[in-house]
Protein backbone atom coordinates (compact mmCIF):
# COMPACT_ATOMS: atom_id res chain seq x y z
CA UNK A 1 0.00 0.00 0.00
CA UNK A 2 1.68 3.46 -1.09
CA UNK A 3 2.05 5.84 1.77
CA UNK A 4 3.43 9.64 1.97
CA UNK A 5 6.41 9.43 4.29
CA UNK A 6 8.40 12.77 5.27
CA UNK A 7 11.99 11.55 6.35
CA UNK A 8 13.85 14.75 8.47
CA UNK A 9 18.12 15.22 8.72
CA UNK A 10 17.79 14.08 4.83
CA UNK A 11 21.47 13.81 5.00
CA UNK A 12 22.43 11.82 8.11
CA UNK A 13 22.71 8.17 8.53
CA UNK A 14 19.06 7.16 10.02
CA UNK A 15 17.68 9.41 6.81
CA UNK A 16 19.76 7.93 4.52
CA UNK A 17 18.76 4.38 5.47
CA UNK A 18 15.46 4.76 6.07
CA UNK A 19 15.21 6.56 2.59
CA UNK A 20 16.99 3.57 0.76
CA UNK A 21 15.00 1.07 2.19
CA UNK A 22 11.30 2.62 2.37
CA UNK A 23 11.85 3.45 -1.32
CA UNK A 24 12.25 0.06 -1.95
CA UNK A 25 9.02 -1.13 -0.54
CA UNK A 26 6.55 2.05 -0.67
CA UNK A 27 8.14 4.41 -3.88
CA UNK A 28 5.15 4.74 -6.27
CA UNK A 29 6.81 6.25 -9.76
CA UNK A 30 5.70 9.27 -10.77
CA UNK A 31 4.30 10.67 -7.14
CA UNK A 32 7.36 11.17 -4.83
CA UNK A 33 5.29 9.68 -2.18
CA UNK A 34 9.07 9.42 0.27
CA UNK A 35 10.61 12.93 0.63
CA UNK A 36 13.30 13.15 2.34
CA UNK A 37 14.65 16.81 3.05
CA UNK A 38 17.44 18.04 4.96
CA UNK A 39 18.06 21.82 6.02
CA UNK A 40 18.86 23.24 2.81
CA UNK A 41 15.27 21.63 1.58
CA UNK A 42 13.23 22.76 4.57
CA UNK A 43 14.42 24.16 7.72
CA UNK A 44 12.98 23.11 10.99
CA UNK A 45 14.03 26.23 12.51
CA UNK A 46 11.82 27.87 11.05
CA UNK A 47 8.30 27.57 12.50
CA UNK A 48 6.14 29.12 9.81
CA UNK A 49 7.91 27.23 6.88
CA UNK A 50 7.58 23.82 8.82
CA UNK A 51 3.92 24.29 8.85
CA UNK A 52 3.20 25.41 5.64
CA UNK A 53 4.98 22.85 4.32
CA UNK A 54 3.13 20.13 6.24
CA UNK A 55 -0.32 21.49 5.97
CA UNK A 56 -0.35 21.53 2.09
CA UNK A 57 1.43 18.12 1.82
CA UNK A 58 -0.60 15.93 3.72
CA UNK A 59 1.78 13.38 4.95
CA UNK A 60 0.45 9.98 6.14
CA UNK A 61 3.77 9.58 8.10
CA UNK A 62 6.96 11.77 9.46
CA UNK A 63 9.43 10.42 10.74
CA UNK A 64 11.97 12.67 12.74
CA UNK A 65 15.29 11.78 12.16
CA UNK A 66 17.00 15.19 12.57
CA UNK A 67 19.14 16.44 15.49
CA UNK A 68 21.48 19.18 16.62
CA UNK A 69 24.68 17.07 16.62
CA UNK A 70 25.11 15.49 20.25
CA UNK A 71 28.84 14.83 19.83
CA UNK A 72 30.17 18.15 20.46
CA UNK A 73 33.84 17.26 20.77
CA UNK A 74 33.72 16.44 16.61
CA UNK A 75 31.81 19.20 15.28
CA UNK A 76 31.79 22.95 14.82
CA UNK A 77 27.98 23.86 16.31
CA UNK A 78 27.60 25.30 19.49
CA UNK A 79 26.88 22.69 22.38
CA UNK A 80 24.98 25.41 23.82
CA UNK A 81 22.57 25.29 21.20
CA UNK A 82 21.96 21.51 21.31
CA UNK A 83 18.62 21.54 23.66
CA UNK A 84 17.37 24.90 22.24
CA UNK A 85 17.51 23.70 18.75
CA UNK A 86 16.64 20.03 19.11
CA UNK A 87 13.57 20.97 21.04
CA UNK A 88 12.38 23.64 18.27
CA UNK A 89 12.97 21.27 15.34
CA UNK A 90 10.49 18.54 17.23
CA UNK A 91 7.98 21.02 18.62
CA UNK A 92 7.82 22.67 15.10
CA UNK A 93 6.35 19.64 13.17
CA UNK A 94 4.50 18.07 16.58
CA UNK A 95 2.23 21.56 16.42
CA UNK A 96 0.82 20.34 13.25
CA UNK A 97 -0.28 16.72 14.34
CA UNK A 98 -3.82 17.43 12.68
CA UNK A 99 -2.09 17.82 9.76
CA UNK A 100 -0.61 13.81 9.64
CA UNK A 101 -1.18 10.52 9.97
CA UNK A 102 1.78 10.05 12.75
CA UNK A 103 5.18 11.09 13.80
CA UNK A 104 7.78 8.80 14.46
CA UNK A 105 10.84 10.31 16.00
CA UNK A 106 13.91 8.92 17.72
CA UNK A 107 14.60 8.93 21.04
CA UNK A 108 17.45 7.55 23.01
CA UNK A 109 18.86 5.80 26.07
CA UNK A 110 20.53 9.24 26.64
CA UNK A 111 16.89 10.34 28.15
CA UNK A 112 17.81 8.38 31.49
CA UNK A 113 20.75 10.70 31.76
CA UNK A 114 24.17 8.91 32.32
CA UNK A 115 24.59 9.08 35.75
CA UNK A 116 21.78 6.60 35.72
CA UNK A 117 22.87 4.05 33.38
CA UNK A 118 21.97 0.58 34.44
CA UNK A 119 22.16 -2.40 32.26
CA UNK A 120 18.96 -3.33 30.18
CA UNK A 121 16.93 -0.23 31.66
CA UNK A 122 12.98 -0.50 30.92
CA UNK A 123 10.81 2.59 29.57
CA UNK A 124 9.22 2.96 33.34
CA UNK A 125 13.06 3.44 34.65
CA UNK A 126 14.35 5.69 31.87
CA UNK A 127 11.01 8.25 32.28
CA UNK A 128 11.03 8.08 35.96
CA UNK A 129 15.22 10.31 35.48
CA UNK A 130 16.18 13.70 34.81
CA UNK A 131 19.43 14.05 32.95
CA UNK A 132 22.15 16.49 33.32
CA UNK A 133 23.00 17.38 29.74
CA UNK A 134 20.95 19.25 27.18
CA UNK A 135 20.72 16.12 24.79
CA UNK A 136 19.40 13.77 26.95
CA UNK A 137 17.31 16.58 28.23
CA UNK A 138 15.41 17.63 25.14
CA UNK A 139 14.93 14.07 24.22
CA UNK A 140 13.65 13.65 27.98
CA UNK A 141 10.72 16.74 27.27
CA UNK A 142 10.27 15.16 23.60
CA UNK A 143 9.34 11.97 25.34
CA UNK A 144 6.86 14.13 27.95
CA UNK A 145 5.18 15.60 25.42
CA UNK A 146 4.84 12.06 23.11
CA UNK A 147 3.44 10.53 26.30
CA UNK A 148 0.62 12.57 25.98
CA UNK A 149 -0.06 12.71 22.42
CA UNK A 150 -2.32 10.30 20.23
CA UNK A 151 -0.42 10.44 16.96
CA UNK A 152 3.26 11.03 18.32
CA UNK A 153 5.59 8.06 18.76
CA UNK A 154 8.93 7.38 20.86
CA UNK A 155 11.32 4.86 19.00
CA UNK A 156 13.93 4.90 21.67
CA UNK A 157 17.37 3.90 20.60
CA UNK A 158 20.78 2.69 21.93
CA UNK A 159 23.37 1.52 19.54
CA UNK A 160 22.99 1.58 16.05
CA UNK A 161 25.53 0.70 13.16
CA UNK A 162 25.49 -0.07 9.58
CA UNK A 163 26.76 1.43 6.38
CA UNK A 164 26.60 5.39 6.01
CA UNK A 165 27.29 5.88 9.17
CA UNK A 166 30.13 8.59 9.88
CA UNK A 167 33.19 5.73 9.94
CA UNK A 168 35.85 8.59 11.23
CA UNK A 169 34.50 7.80 14.69
CA UNK A 170 31.41 5.56 15.20
CA UNK A 171 33.44 2.52 16.93
CA UNK A 172 31.90 -0.25 14.63
CA UNK A 173 32.31 1.28 11.79
CA UNK A 174 35.66 2.71 12.43
CA UNK A 175 37.01 -0.47 13.71
CA UNK A 176 36.05 -2.13 10.27
CA UNK A 177 37.67 0.44 8.26
CA UNK A 178 40.54 0.31 9.96
CA UNK A 179 40.84 -3.77 9.66
CA UNK A 180 40.40 -3.11 6.06
CA UNK A 181 43.25 -0.83 6.23
CA UNK A 182 45.43 -3.38 8.34
CA UNK A 183 45.85 -0.36 11.09
CA UNK A 184 45.49 -1.12 14.87
CA UNK A 185 41.91 -0.32 16.64
CA UNK A 186 42.39 0.82 19.73
CA UNK A 187 39.66 1.23 22.79
CA UNK A 188 40.17 3.89 25.39
CA UNK A 189 38.07 1.69 27.55
CA UNK A 190 35.18 -1.04 27.23
CA UNK A 191 32.16 -1.18 27.43
CA UNK A 192 28.87 -2.95 27.24
CA UNK A 193 26.56 -1.68 24.46
CA UNK A 194 23.34 -2.77 22.77
CA UNK A 195 24.30 -2.40 19.53
CA UNK A 196 21.17 -2.69 16.61
CA UNK A 197 22.33 -3.06 12.57
CA UNK A 198 20.63 -0.60 10.69
CA UNK A 199 18.60 -3.21 8.50
CA UNK A 200 16.69 -4.25 11.89
CA UNK A 201 16.15 -1.05 12.34
CA UNK A 202 14.69 -0.57 9.17
CA UNK A 203 12.41 -3.32 9.60
CA UNK A 204 11.28 -2.11 12.96
CA UNK A 205 10.43 1.14 11.32
CA UNK A 206 8.40 -0.21 8.58
CA UNK A 207 6.50 -2.38 11.79
CA UNK A 208 5.52 0.88 13.10
CA UNK A 209 4.52 2.68 9.69
CA UNK A 210 2.13 -0.31 8.94
CA UNK A 211 0.43 -0.84 12.60
CA UNK A 212 -0.62 1.62 15.37
CA UNK A 213 1.24 1.12 18.26
CA UNK A 214 -0.49 0.27 21.73
CA UNK A 215 1.79 2.86 23.59
CA UNK A 216 3.60 5.96 22.47
CA UNK A 217 7.36 4.97 23.78
CA UNK A 218 9.60 2.13 22.82
CA UNK A 219 13.11 1.03 23.74
CA UNK A 220 13.74 0.11 19.86
CA UNK A 221 16.66 -2.07 20.80
CA UNK A 222 18.02 -5.66 20.56
CA UNK A 223 18.40 -6.53 24.64
CA UNK A 224 21.88 -8.28 24.19
CA UNK A 225 24.83 -6.10 25.16
CA UNK A 226 28.21 -6.61 23.60
CA UNK A 227 31.71 -5.33 24.70
CA UNK A 228 33.72 -3.68 22.37
CA UNK A 229 36.83 -5.61 22.97
CA UNK A 230 34.64 -8.90 21.95
CA UNK A 231 33.10 -6.46 18.74
CA UNK A 232 36.66 -5.79 17.67
CA UNK A 233 37.94 -9.59 17.86
CA UNK A 234 35.05 -10.13 15.54
CA UNK A 235 36.29 -8.20 12.95
CA UNK A 236 39.79 -8.62 13.41
CA UNK A 237 38.58 -12.50 12.79
CA UNK A 238 36.10 -11.77 9.71
CA UNK A 239 39.22 -9.32 7.94
CA UNK A 240 42.10 -12.52 8.05
CA UNK A 241 44.36 -9.75 9.13
CA UNK A 242 46.14 -10.15 11.85
CA UNK A 243 45.30 -6.66 13.25
CA UNK A 244 46.48 -5.83 17.20
CA UNK A 245 43.50 -4.87 19.63
CA UNK A 246 44.68 -2.26 22.06
CA UNK A 247 43.09 -1.63 25.50
CA UNK A 248 44.30 1.53 27.19
CA UNK A 249 42.25 1.40 30.25
CA UNK A 250 41.38 -1.98 32.42
CA UNK A 251 38.56 -0.45 34.11
CA UNK A 252 35.21 -0.22 32.26
CA UNK A 253 32.64 2.41 31.50
CA UNK A 254 28.69 1.89 32.50
CA UNK A 255 26.96 -0.31 30.53
CA UNK A 256 24.47 0.99 27.94
CA UNK A 257 21.62 -0.87 27.03
CA UNK A 258 17.63 -1.29 27.17
CA UNK A 259 15.02 -4.36 27.81
CA UNK A 260 12.72 -4.43 24.68
CA UNK A 261 10.36 -6.44 26.42
CA UNK A 262 7.34 -4.07 25.30
CA UNK A 263 8.50 -3.89 22.26
CA UNK A 264 8.78 -7.47 21.64
CA UNK A 265 5.51 -8.05 22.97
CA UNK A 266 4.37 -6.61 19.88
CA UNK A 267 6.17 -7.26 17.15
CA UNK A 268 8.26 -10.54 17.57
CA UNK A 269 10.86 -9.52 15.68
CA UNK A 270 13.78 -11.83 15.27
CA UNK A 271 17.23 -9.63 14.88
CA UNK A 272 20.07 -10.45 12.40
CA UNK A 273 22.57 -11.94 14.68
CA UNK A 274 25.59 -9.38 15.25
CA UNK A 275 28.45 -11.62 13.86
CA UNK A 276 26.29 -11.77 10.69
CA UNK A 277 25.52 -8.29 10.19
CA UNK A 278 29.18 -6.89 11.22
CA UNK A 279 30.40 -9.38 8.13
CA UNK A 280 27.79 -7.75 6.12
CA UNK A 281 29.00 -4.16 6.78
CA UNK A 282 32.77 -4.94 6.74
CA UNK A 283 31.94 -6.66 3.27
CA UNK A 284 30.16 -3.57 1.84
CA UNK A 285 32.88 -0.98 3.42
CA UNK A 286 35.51 -3.75 1.92
CA UNK A 287 34.28 -2.99 -1.62
CA UNK A 288 33.84 0.56 -1.17
CA UNK A 289 37.38 0.70 0.09
CA UNK A 290 38.06 3.95 -1.86
CA UNK A 291 35.85 5.96 0.36
CA UNK A 292 38.14 5.32 3.53
CA UNK A 293 40.78 8.01 4.16
CA UNK A 294 43.91 7.42 6.59
CA UNK A 295 44.06 10.61 7.43
CA UNK A 296 40.45 11.35 8.52
CA UNK A 297 40.47 8.86 10.98
CA UNK A 298 39.03 11.01 14.09
CA UNK A 299 41.04 8.57 16.92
Amino acid sequence: MSKKILITGGRGFIARSLYENLNNCYFVPLEKNIISHGRQELDLLDSEKVFNFIKQNNFDVVIHSATYDAVPEFTNKSASKVLENNLKMFFNLARCKDYFGKMLYFGSGAEAGRQNWIPKMNEEYIVNRVPDDQYGYSKHIMNEYASLSKNIYNLRLFGLFGKYDDWRYRFISNACCKAILNKQIVINQNVFFDYMYINDFCNIVKWFIENIPKQQSYNVCTGVAHDYVGIANMIRKISKNNIEVELKSEEMRKQYSGDNSLLQKEINYDFQPIEDSIEELYGWYKKNKNIIREENFLY
